[in-house]
């Protein structure tokens, strides 16, 4: 047990420092968009479900994610992207912002912002719908303009570091941000980053840039090894051999076989007992399936055999081949991700590292690479060992997983699950309006998502601490502004509040789910808003949230609006109407009590007036 607290202490102190260290991130940025929505019902038209949208969360994705991911785990993140001037690129933006990443990009008029929009029922993603395009290449003036950007954003880096030259994460997944004279600038420019990262689709693209750093899926390894036509022995005691077929056109896609070392069944000597490769390429790049047989994985234009042996996966086929894509790519480090089986990682020094992870929905996935890159990024940088750099890549990848949506790692997440404690806010939870937009810049830094809410709050029931445990947990971090007393004077009358607004914060700061509490003065919280700005604004109600008034102002603002719904006859007016009703019955003394007008329920029902009203009154 010591030992391994001692092992998770020096892990911690990796990550404490890469604690603002520089990283530039260029590459193709996208919008991730996540539609949640229920189905009870098939359509008339076609066997389809019928969706009813609950709410819709947009997050960075791509090279954008992989910044932010960045900035969660405590570096210092630049992303230098070709962005369109579009509303996908607006919500691109905020996203970047409320995650405290420098935003560089570039607009593109003309070209479109990638989006993937999923959606899903029960958690079960549906449909997924990409937009974006190769074929919506950048013109001259838009490479121009996006390699001045990046040779600005390396300056400003290296300036904020006190002349530390920046760290440079590639991340090129085909959507046309890199084109040709980028990446020779980039392998023109080296020698000013100095420890580089590549995550690409292509490896071949980048021939010359010399990286850190790959980080090829299995799928992206095997066509890497295929097209370079490697046909050598394995270094490692696993007796594999590796088959490029002949003819393979050097711009299509590529058939990789492994069978039998020589000497015994080759690929290109199948019979009847040695039968050869089976199954067709699956058409993504990102997914490698086993075939039916069990004796081949296939994937984008890659066949892979494992006759070679019982027990031969794809972990085994990735370390006999370490050698040969480092060689290939010329990288220091070859990690060759395996989706939910972890990873596999080779060094100079010739020793595979595997580490693996735990198996999950495939939407709980999403970005969990991006934080596999930015952890491995961060601690390569900081000079950590690989085998620490592996590790700590691949718990940033698990720790992010355990949810739907866009995979983020938080340094304190990571610190948590190394068993270190994190630095808490020292802010109080009751906080005056002048505090606020330095806890929200503090928290948003750090990675977190704000809720907002705001109501009178006058007598403090059931109903509302409902509503605030259902709003705390839509995000990382809840803030909730209450109304003065002259404010509520003003919106409920001059016998309102019932209890002063010294009472009615201290006892919204009381409640575990609530973060911070602040008191506003004015009738609407508009202001607040402007200054908060965010991730998810909740009201009380049975209205969809376009009736919100506040609606407007926070989705401008790039955020969300949830309404949530009542608890039962509850009700700040209600519980006011029963205390006055009370107080009017006769003396307990005479044994007299006012009939309950509704002796079915054993409830005195509430004013049909107070029906409209909102969980916060």
């Amino acid at each position: 047990m010591a030992g391994a607290a001692a092992e998770q202490r020096r892990l911690a102190t990796v990550v404490e420092s890469w604690l603002e260290r520089p990283v530039l991130i260029v590459g193709d940025a996208m919008l991730d968009e996540w539609r949640f929505a229920d189905s009870d019902r098939l359509c008339r038209e076609a066997p389809a479900p019928v969706l009813t949208l609950r709410r819709r969360i947009s997050a960075a994705g791509g090279a954008a994610n992989t910044a932010v991911n960045v900035a969660a785990l405590g570096g210092r993140a630049v992303l230098v992207a070709p962005v369109g001037a579009d509303v996908a690129g607006d919500e691109l933006h905020d996203c970047l912002d409320r995650a405290g990443v420098w935003d560089r990009t570039v607009n593109q008029p003309g070209r479109p912002t990638p989006v993937k929009r999923r959606m899903l029922a029960g958690n079960q993603i549906l449909l997924r719908e990409d937009s974006g395009d190769p074929d919506d290449a950048l013109d001259p003036e838009g490479v121009t303009r996006l390699l001045t950007a990046l040779s600005c954003a390396t300056e400003e880096l290296r300036a904020a570091a006190g002349g530390q030259a920046p760290t440079l994460v590639v991340c090129d997944y085909g959507l046309g941000a890199l084109p040709a004279p980028v990446r020779a600038w980039l392998v023109e420019q080296r020698e000013r980053y100095a420890t580089v990262a590549l995550d690409a689709h292509d490896l071949a693209d980048w021939r010359g840039l010399a990286p850190t750093v790959v980080t090829p899926s299995f799928a992206e390894a095997t066509r890497l090894l295929a097209r370079a036509g490697a046909a050598t022995r394995p270094t490692t005691g696993i007796d594999l051999h590796l088959e490029h077929p002949h003819g393979d056109p050097s711009d299509g896609p590529s058939e990789l076989s492994v069978g039998a070392a020589p000497g015994g069944v080759r690929a290109d000597d199948v019979t009847e007992n040695h039968p050869g490769p089976v199954g067709e390429p699956t058409p993504g790049e990102d997914r490698v399936a086993l075939t039916g047989d069990g004796l081949s994985v296939t994937g984008t234009g890659v066949t892979v055999n494992t006759r070679a042996g019982e027990g031969v996966d794809r972990a085994v086929l990735a370390e006999s081949r370490l050698a040969e894509l480092r060689a290939h790519t010329g990288a220091d480090v070859v990690a060759v991700t395996l989706d939910t089986e972890g990873a596999v990682v080779g060094g100079a020094d010739g020793e595979p590292r595997r580490s693996h992870s735990t198996p999950v929905p495939a939407s709980h996935a999403v970005g969990a690479g991006d934080a596999y890159l930015a952890a491995m990024t961060l601690a390569l940088a900081a000079d950590a060992p690989l085998t620490t750099a592996a590790q700590l890549a691949q718990l940033a990848a698990t720790i992010t997983v355990s949810d739907t949506g866009t995979c983020v790692c938080r340094r304190e997440d990571l610190l948590t699950a190394l068993g270190q404690p994190t630095e808490t806010m020292s802010h109080p939870a009751l906080v005056g309006t002048d505090e606020l937009d330095a806890i929200v810049t503090e928290h948003r830094e750090a990675g977190r998502s704000v809720v907002f809410t705001n109501g009178c709050f006058d007598v403090l029931h059931r109903g509302h601490v409902r509503y605030l445990e259902q709003a705390r947990a839509l995000g990382d971090l809840l803030i909730v502004a209450v109304n003065s007393d002259g404010s509520v004077r003003r919106l409920k009358g001059p016998d309102r509040p019932v209890n002063p607004v010294e009472d009615r914060g201290a006892l919204l700061a009381a409640l575990a789910c609530v973060d911070h509490v602040v008191v506003f003065e004015e009738d609407s919280p508009a202001a607040l808003i402007e200054a908060v700005r965010p991730d998810i604004y909740v009201k009380g109600g049975d209205y969809p949230p376009e009736l919100v008034p506040e609606a407007p102002l926070v989705r401008r603002l790039g955020g969300q609006v949830h309404t949530l719904g009542y608890v039962p006859d509850r009700s700040t007016s209600a519980i006011i109407e029963r205390i006055r009703s009370h107080s009017q019955d006769p003396s307990p003394t005479t044994g007299e009590r006012k009939p309950d007008p509704s002796p079915t329920t054993g409830r005195r029902e509430p004013d049909p007036s107070l029906s409209s009203r909102t969980q916060a009154s």
